[in-house]
């Protein structure tokens, strides 16, 4: 498995330098956005981690930038009882990009790996089913052209536990606590052997897995954008001059007065 950032621990990121920078790559994103629409470009992004280890920040400023009908959010609830009936890779395939679109899942059909395999979603045969079958399906989907990218974001103990009494006692996060989130605080252990058989059979040459630290929010955030930046092979799509054509004064007509007596939304601010 390679590693999107060194062993080391560096001092955390502070907020000045943080925004300085994802500015810096949120622009470089617009760039691959016109490209990727450019050249037709398909492109799969999956975020897999631990309960709390900051996957929903990092989408976040991946796309909070760029069009969401290029960079297309996924998140999948679920599965109904007809979904659960499917073959399994079924209702995710029918969000696979088509030409000109990032398709980004948080959470993908790795779920099977993990929560479903160790919360006992699933039975022993459809996860070892999974662990088998799943190179051989993103093979099909490299060799279709579409690049994927795998990242799992690494949490420590120490901070998941932070982030989970944090959600606990903080009003405005306790909405992110999730069914999932305290079975899964304790049985740390069963979701990191989960972790390792995932990466040990669906760590491939056509679509490898990178590790990515986010102890540190900020510098996960930004890692991730510049690794998907070096993972899809980019430059300057060529791009019309824009003009801002001129107001037509053709009927004309006091537009303003016209909203006399209707309802306005109370100015508190």
């Amino acid at each position: 498995m390679k590693k999107t950032s060194s062993d080391r621990t560096p001092p955390r990121l502070k907020s000045k330098q943080y925004e300085k920078e994802l500015r810096k790559l949120q622009a470089r994103l617009c760039e691959l956005q016109e490209w990727v629409k450019h050249k037709g470009l398909r492109a799969i992004i999956v975020f897999e981690g631990r309960d709390a280890a900051g996957k929903g920040g990092v989408i976040k400023a991946l796309t909070e930038r760029v069009s969401p009908r290029v960079f297309r959010l996924v998140a999948l609830p679920a599965p109904s009882d007809r979904q659960k009936t499917q073959m399994y890779m079924q209702r995710y395939m029918q969000h696979f990009p088509a030409a000109g679109e990032v398709v980004i899942f948080d959470r993908s059909w790795y779920n099977r790996a993990g929560v479903e395999h160790v919360m006992g979603f699933c039975t022993r045969d459809q996860y070892q089913g999974f662990l088998e079958h799943c190179p051989q399906i993103e093979w099909y989907i490299t060799s279709a052209g579409i690049h994927l990218i795998k990242i799992w974001l690494e949490v420590s103990d120490k901070e998941q536990k932070r982030r989970f009494e944090a959600r606990i006692d903080d009003p405005l996060r306790q909405w992110k606590l999730s069914p999932m989130d305290l079975p899964s605080r304790s049985k740390w252990f069963e979701y990191s052997r989960a972790r390792d058989a995932m990466l040990k059979a669906t760590d491939t040459k056509h679509a490898p897995w990178h590790i990515l630290h986010s102890d540190d929010k900020k510098r996960a955030r930004l890692n991730a954008i510049m690794h998907i930046l070096d993972a899809i092979p980019h430059k300057k799509a060529p791009r019309e001059k824009v003009k801002l054509p001129k107001r037509s004064m053709k009927g004309a007509y006091d537009d303003q007065a016209s909203l006399k007596g209707r309802k306005f939304v109370r100015e508190a601010y």
